[in-house]
């Protein structure tokens, strides 16, 4: 059994990526098309191409993990090398230059890709620490909690604090919105920079794990493994949900809710900002997080899955019928925030488990460990999540008609036709309702269930024991 203080810190390597990856999903397209300066259209071209050049990079990033050797292990000496370059890549992401339309938009484009690879540098490597810090199916899971837990925590922080540093170092500093932007990701790198150190301190690899297969073998075992590829668009799908939700919020409070909007609980009047409205959510993911062991436990894997993109359906078209015009309304929006959130809390350390369950199938089906090359699929379905849904968002935004705020007037209220803001209701409500819907079907094929992971795990101890053949015929194939 893993030490706490080993859970905590393997937990601090995914609040560092969570606190940057919240804030470019959230608050990049936004600040994009209304204070860095470039349109909907091209800043939808932009998230797509840039996202999926990440996507793709990925498997090149576990292939390369998986066959480092050092003394700290294949995968965490990572968190050490690339820490720096993460957060100075992050501070020049959110630098505008006073230059022309031309120049910005390929500056945008130079620093976004410089931005997605180091964060495959070090995410890949990061996310495929699961497989070789412990053997046991479950333990993954509480590992992977830890993970999330930390995760939601490092969102909370971002989100929260995102807007009152912006207005922070813009009153006090006097400095313009494109600068106060660029200083409150100042501080947040320097916190991830930390955070990545103390991962790298506090966690260590157990189990020597050997691929000892042709890369041409590694990638011919995964593209025909059936657990992978469902896995795929069962997550793809779950973080398209997220992201489509994620980057209309900041539009959503800009143009329907405004930036006045008080809600009173208990006598209590508090400003309702996209902050709030997404920094709570990342503490009900925390909240989440921590029932996800339990639930699975008691549920299994796979029936946690179905059931949460079940009600993920139910509640994302529960939130259409509510009134932003009303105490009431804004507070129902609050509460159905807070459950969305709990749910997606518990569905994200599922989904990294299940990855290590799938590289333990594979490792045991093909006789060798593509840990990186599997986990790196994970991240890789984030980021085709990221990509599309960033990119939906945008061109769906720009074809009904959204108003951008340029750089002259951010600053002026714009009255949107009703074609976009019907649309943006659509973007956190129905659309988001239906990817959960393909993603339930998809994960209804998923072939591992507990009883077949029990299976898989006792015959690959005896494989990793004793290095000789297990039988073919001994390992029934999940159908």
């Amino acid at each position: 059994m893993a030490p706490l203080r080993e859970k905590i810190g393997y937990g601090f390597g995914d609040m560092a990526s969570s606190m940057f990856w919240k804030v470019f999903s959230y608050y990049l397209p936004f600040f994009y098309a209304n204070i860095f300066g470039i349109s909907l259209v091209d800043t939808g071209v932009l998230l797509l191409v840039t996202r999926i050049w990440d996507a793709i990079s990925d498997p090149m990033m576990g292939v390369v993990a998986d066959r480092t050797k050092t003394r700290w292990g294949k995968y965490r000496p990572y968190l050490l090398w690339i820490a720096a370059p993460f957060s100075i890549c992050g501070i020049l992401l959110f630098t505008t230059p006073d230059w022309g339309y031309g120049a910005k938009l390929v500056w945008a484009y130079f620093t976004y890709i410089l931005m997605m690879t180091v964060y495959t540098g070090i995410n890949v490597p990061y996310g495929a620490m699961l497989g070789v810090m412990t053997d046991n199916s479950q333990e993954k899971t509480v590992f992977s909690s830890f993970r999330m837990f930390f995760a939601y925590g490092g969102s909370f922080i971002a989100l929260f604090a995102w807007d009152p540093l912006c207005r922070l170092f813009g009153e006090s500093l006097g400095v313009s919105l494109q600068s106060s932007w660029q200083y409150a990701m100042v501080t947040i790198a320097v916190c991830c920079f930390v955070l990545f150190l103390l991962c790298f301190y506090f966690t260590h690899e157990k189990l020597s794990t050997v691929s000892s297969a042709s890369l041409w073998s590694d990638l011919k075992a995964l593209l025909t493994n059936k657990p992978w590829w469902l896995l795929n668009g069962a997550s793809l799908c779950f973080n398209l949900f997220n992201t489509v939700r994620g980057a209309t919020v900041a539009f959503f409070f800009s143009d329907i809710i405004g930036g006045e909007q008080h809600i009173v609980i208990f006598s209590l009047s508090l400003l309702f900002y996209s902050g709030l409205f997404l920094g709570v959510g990342e503490v009900a993911n925390m909240i989440g997080v921590a029932l996800a062991v339990p639930v699975t436990n008691r549920f299994g894997k796979k029936p946690t899955f179905m059931l949460v993109d079940a009600l993920l359906i139910l509640f994302s078209i529960v939130f259409f019928m509510l009134s932003p015009e009303s105490n009431g309304g804004l507070l129902l929006m609050l509460l159905l925030q807070i459950i969305i959130s709990v749910l997606t809390g518990v569905m994200s350390p599922l989904v990294w488990s299940m990855y290590a369950d799938v590289s333990d199938y594979s490792e045991l089906k093909n006789r060798s460990a593509s840990t990186g090359l599997i986990f790196s699929s994970a991240s890789m379905a984030q980021k085709f999540g990221g990509a599309i849904g960033g990119a939906a968002v945008m061109w769906l935004l720009s074809g009904c008609g959204y108003i951008e705020r340029s750089d002259a007037n951010v600053s002026l209220d714009i009255i949107q036709p009703r074609s976009a803001i019907e649309c943006l209701w659509m973007l956190m409500t129905f659309i988001p309702a239906g990817v959960a819907l393909l993603s339930l079907l998809i994960v209804w094929l998923y072939p591992l269930g507990s009883n077949e992971m029990n299976e898989i795990v006792a015959k690959l101890k005896l494989q990793r024991e004793e290095p000789v053949d297990i039988p073919v015929d001994d390992f029934v194939e999940p159908v």
